[in-house]
């Protein structure tokens, strides 16, 4: 059967914010500043004020913001960046793109986030930084995974593709580690319409590595100090962010309330566990369908049967992906993720989804279970 409403309603939100948005692409296609320009540094100063960081620097992808932030770290061949295998590849393949070794760390089952007691056997002489997953829209335990890289002088980035807006212990996510990066992929908590992202940090000289190393290298106009690359976000983008933040606060406020109706109406699930010290965006809505006598997979024909959109998050660890044979890793080398790939699903979720959509959703899911 068709799905009967989309996975993730972006549609919607931009019918919201219709006149703003367009106004606002309107402004910079008049001015012909499609890159660099006043957008952008709007954009970064707004985001750098959001997060409370002293620097933002937007970026052409959330993927190139992890390639910026292990450069400007000096991660070189050889190193090894401790990370999560249950994630998108994103981190783990711009640790391994630039010829250093992912190692990967089991995940916690409740969080799904790396397992903090097991981080340190993982550190070696080779280990230059700890790269976390803040997954499915909440931070990791930052505290403890700081203070295992502060014994080591090991710098950690925080992937937070999908926690931004988020918070831990009254900060932002982003501004809880050495460098935070963040993704503005159109479905993310905070999108853009199309790829993007964002590297912040405090720190003066990591901020000026960035700056050089997005554009070219470039200190100025046809001086180039490093060898960089083109990783800058365009003005459009910029200006769509605009406008999107303004209205941010409110989106989270929605998300939070559409995931308590999940969370109070669902039966015999696993649900998302939040710990009190942090919120989540819900970057998805993913559970585990634990108790039905239905696999995975029939649970997902069903509800496709029904007319709900499903999606998997993440379906295949990565340390069995193809790409990552060369590491030498064996299922059953982290048995906590791959246990929860095989049991994990993502329900339709946004901030513009409708109780409506949300009760079809759970009247489908519910009779699952029984």
């Amino acid at each position: 059967m068709r799905e009967t409403f989309p996975f993730v309603n972006l549609k919607a939100q931009y019918l919201a914010y219709q006149s703003e948005l367009d106004a606002k692409i309107s402004k910079v296609l008049s001015s012909s500043a499609f890159i660099m320009g006043e957008e952008v540094r709007l954009c970064e100063q707004s985001l750098a004020v959001f997060s409370g960081t002293r620097y933002a620097k937007t970026t052409s992808s959330g993927t190139t913001a992890l390639l910026l932030a292990l450069l400007a770290l000096g991660i070189k061949p050889n190193d090894e960046v401790i990370t999560s295998p249950f994630s998108f590849i994103a981190a783990a393949e711009m640790i391994a793109f630039i010829g250093a070794k992912p190692v990967f760390v089991d995940i916690d089952e409740r969080t799904y986030h790396i397992d903090v007691h097991k981080i340190e056997s993982a550190i070696t002489p080779k280990t230059k930084a700890i790269l976390p997953v803040s997954l499915f829209g909440m931070p990791c335990d930052m505290d403890s995974i700081n203070s295992i890289a502060s014994c080591y002088a090991l710098p950690v980035i925080e992937d937070a593709a999908q926690s931004f807006g988020a918070t831990y212990k009254q900060k932002r996510s982003c501004h809880l580690s050495t460098i935070g990066v963040t993704s503005f992929f159109p479905s993310k908590p905070l999108g853009c319409y199309g790829d993007g992202g964002a590297v912040f940090c405090d720190d003066e000289e990591i901020d000026h590595q960035i700056t050089l190393l997005r554009h070219h290298g470039q200190s100025e106009r046809y001086t180039h100090q490093i060898i960089g690359m083109n990783a800058r976000l365009d003005s459009l983008q910029c200006a769509i962010l605009n406008v999107k933040l303004q209205h941010f606060a409110e989106e989270i406020r929605l998300r939070e309330e559409k995931a308590r109706f999940y969370n109070e109406n669902l039966q015999g699930v696993i649900l998302p566990y939040i710990p009190k010290d942090r919120s989540s965006v819900y970057a998805q809505y993913s559970i585990r369908a634990c108790n039905s006598s239905h696999s995975r997979q029939k649970i997902i024909e069903s509800l496709h049967q029904k007319g709900v959109p499903i999606a998997v998050h993440y379906p295949l660890p990565l340390h069995l992906q193809e790409c990552f044979a060369f590491l030498g890793y064996k299922k059953g080398d982290f048995p906590v993720s791959e246990r929860v790939a095989e049991e994990i699903f993502s329900l339709p979720f946004s901030a513009f989804i409708t109780q409506e959509e949300q009760i079809k959703v759970i009247e489908s899911l519910n009779a699952l279970m029984i």
